[in-house]
């Protein structure tokens, strides 16, 4: 049977003092630094791209000669230059929807070093709870212990950990572990099909007439204090002033704010994994809605000439769609079900919440509720519940699927080449 290399990612809260979450985040900021020094270097050059050698060449002289640099160890500096070109590849790569590089903000730049290499991590289980990992000019740190790292113990030289990334949440900092397994490629799911409507009220909403859902992420408790919050720090904010650095107090408020929206959106991914999990383990076929989440989120703001209308309902029904996290969802749902032999399906999204699963009538007026479905074929006049008759429509449209995804060893072949220096 054939082997496939499986690259997996595994992210695990870190254990840093005072002293060595500082160094971090002056690693970071030295990061981000870096990239804005680079995409100055490389655009700014009378109308010509830089060559990599050329960019190479800068960053080993800016280590000399600029002290702050020399935080950032050689390899992290090396890996800003390769995301860097590659966010260049991604936007000229038609296939690839990438925006256009730009420069980082410091306020709204999320803080983050790579470790390429995963030669000099040295990752050891102490034990039950904890892990140990080597970090570039921090040393010798702890990390929770959650799963298994492939490489570790008495894991064969085929099972390794090809390189790691450190990120800063709002709640400290995490490592994201970058492992690589040989599997075996599964064989074909045998599990039937299903259609799944994603919406607000109810998650989930399953062609065999099931549902997945889930209770608010936050506590009522929790939902209090957020509220508190986010009403003090408005009051903050009208003391501020225009063009100057927010207080520390108003800073600690953020961190409060952003500590509980971070913990709901822990407990929203755990939901999702274990769903879908189940969800891979029980249909061989998914058929999913093609959305087009971006554009169903746009502000209806609209302009000084043709404002828009019903604005804050519009700005309500985007928040809770983001919250959802749909596109999450799928894509959380394509890795699982191809690592159990499955597949996962997009169809055509327009009418399937309007038409007739019966006798495929469609017409605006049979959704008689945001709940209820009622047919308005006289000859048919089936009732039943909105959100099960569109995903009876989405499996029924499996067939015509606008794209999919499933085997495990599949790959998609995209050209990617970074722009040439003139």
């Amino acid at each position: 049977m054939e082997l496939v290399k499986r690259a997996r990612a595994h992210k695990a809260r870190l254990d840093l003092s005072a002293a060595q979450s500082a160094l971090l985040d002056g690693q970071a900021h030295a990061a981000r630094a870096l990239w804005n020094l680079l995409h100055e270097f490389f655009t700014f050059r009378q109308g010509r791209f830089a060559a990599l050698k050329d960019c190479d060449t800068a960053i080993r002289q800016a280590r000399h000669e600029i002290d702050w640099m020399g935080q950032l160890p050689a390899q992290a500096a090396q890996a800003v230059l390769k995301i860097y070109r590659q966010a260049w590849a991604n936007y000229f790569n038609p296939d690839h929807p990438a925006a256009r590089p730009t420069f980082k903000s410091r306020a709204r730049s999320r803080l983050a070093v790579d470790v390429p290499q995963a030669r000099d991590l040295h990752v050891a289980r102490l034990n039950r709870r904890w892990g140990a990992v080597n970090l570039p000019k921090i040393g010798r740190v702890r990390f929770r212990w959650t799963k298994h790292l492939p490489g570790v113990g008495k894991d064969g030289p085929a099972r390794r950990i090809t390189g790691a990334r450190l990120v800063k949440e709002a709640d400290g900092w995490y490592i994201v572990f970058r492992t690589e397994t040989p599997v075996s490629s599964p064989a074909p799911h045998s599990g039937p099909t299903v259609g799944i409507d994603r919406g607000i009220a109810v998650a989930l909403a399953l062609s065999d007439g099931s549902t997945r859902e889930h209770g608010p992420w936050l506590t009522g408790g929790e939902r209090e204090r957020l509220r508190r919050l986010e009403n003090k720090s408005a009051r903050q904010r009208r003391f501020r002033t225009p063009g100057r650095p927010i207080s520390g107090r108003l800073a600690r408020t953020y961190d409060q704010i952003a500590r509980l929206r971070a913990t709901a959106k822990r407990r929203a991914l755990d939901w999702q994994h274990q769903t879908a999990a189940e969800l891979a383990s029980t249909f061989g076929v998914i058929a999913v809605e093609d959305l087009h989440i971006r554009n169903m989120i746009a502000s209806a703001k609209g302009t000084v000439e043709q404002p828009g209308r019903n604005v804050a309902q519009k700005s309500g029904l985007n928040r809770a769609i983001s919250g959802q996290a749909w596109g999450r969802t799928v894509t959380l749902l394509e890795y699982k079900s191809a690592d159990r032999g499955g597949r996962v399906v997009k169809v055509p999204a327009p009418g399937t919440s309007q038409t007739c699963h019966q006798c495929g009538h469609q017409e605006p007026a049979n959704r008689a509720s945001q709940a209820a479905f009622a047919c308005r074929n006289t000859a048919c006049g089936w009732t039943g519940n909105a959100d099960h008759n569109a995903a009876i429509n989405i499996r029924n449209a499996a067939g015509t699927a606008v794209s999919g995804r499933g085997d495990l060893g599949a790959t998609r072949s995209v050209k990617r080449q970074p722009p040439r220096a003139a």
